[in-house]
């Protein structure tokens, strides 16, 4: 039995250039006004490599083309899905009969420079202003990546940051022991004995791995929002919990994390 092979690609908008930038969803604007955003990406599966070379791929090339638009071959390619491949920061892969989704190792390698640049520009800064600047970031990455297999992704960065702040603070002061450097920039919280934030601070470095792994419950496939049928599951999927948190749309817990 054939496994599938899942085969993805980037389109380029040919003219009229458009304003959107970034990853985007596909869509397909009719009329002479229609903007289309500058690089779309797709992933269309297939039970056999030859299926997506010679049957699909020509039919997406001549529908594009009809619309004004191209596939870009650089950025096209076809892979088994047991060797992965990577999907806007994501790694998708299947591991015998389990299919797991990551971070991709760029995106991990690409967070971490982000964070050693502002370390590094920031070497004078107050201890508060660094960390001000380093907590969105560490956040945002974070919330993109915590529906899918992130807990040992999280994990090594917090130990590169870590790494990282240990050597920003013991640069500022050369003379001074490693005993003091300690105790004026790395505090006890719980059962947390090295939390980044100065005695007597206001702010906290932000732990990556402190951000909950939620898997996230596909939408139902007939469900319509504008149903009053399906109010009541709509509203179970929006109720929050007392931390702010979304509940009913997620798993908190998963067998792999």
């Amino acid at each position: 039995m054939n496994q599938a092979k899942p085969f993805y690609c980037s389109m380029h908008r040919l003219v009229n250039r458009s304003r959107m930038s970034g990853d985007v969803h596909v869509r397909f604007c009719e009329g002479l006004r229609g903007r289309f955003p500058r690089a779309t990406r797709l992933i269309i599966t297939g039970n056999t490599e030859n299926l997506l070379s010679s049957r699909v791929k020509p039919i997406i090339v001549q529908f594009l083309k009809e619309r004004g638009l191209e596939l870009s071959a650089e950025k096209t390619r076809i892979s088994h899905i047991n060797d992965g491949f990577n999907f806007l920061g994501f790694n998708i892969r299947k591991y015998k009969d389990k299919l797991l989704i990551k971070p991709s190792k760029s995106g991990i390698i690409s967070v971490k420079q982000k964070i050693k640049d502002i370390i590094i520009a920031n070497k004078a800064a107050k201890t508060d202003n660094l960390i001000a600047k380093l907590n969105p970031l560490i956040r945002g990455w974070g919330n993109y990546y915590r529906h899918v297999v992130s807990q040992h992704a999280f994990d090594k960065i917090d130990s590169a940051m870590w790494e990282m702040t240990w050597q920003w603070a013991k640069r500022r002061h050369p003379n001074k022991s490693l005993k003091w450097i300690k105790s004026k920039y790395f505090q006890r919280k719980g059962p947390k004995n090295w939390v980044f934030r100065e005695k007597n601070g206001k702010l906290e470095l932000l732990s990556m791995s402190s951000i909950p792994i939620r898997r996230h419950i596909k939408i139902k496939a007939n469900a319509n929002p504008y149903d009053p049928h399906w109010k009541e599951y709509f509203d179970k999927r929006s109720k929050r919990s007392s931390t702010g948190c979304l509940t009913a749309p997620y798993q908190c817990l998963s067998p792999v994390r």
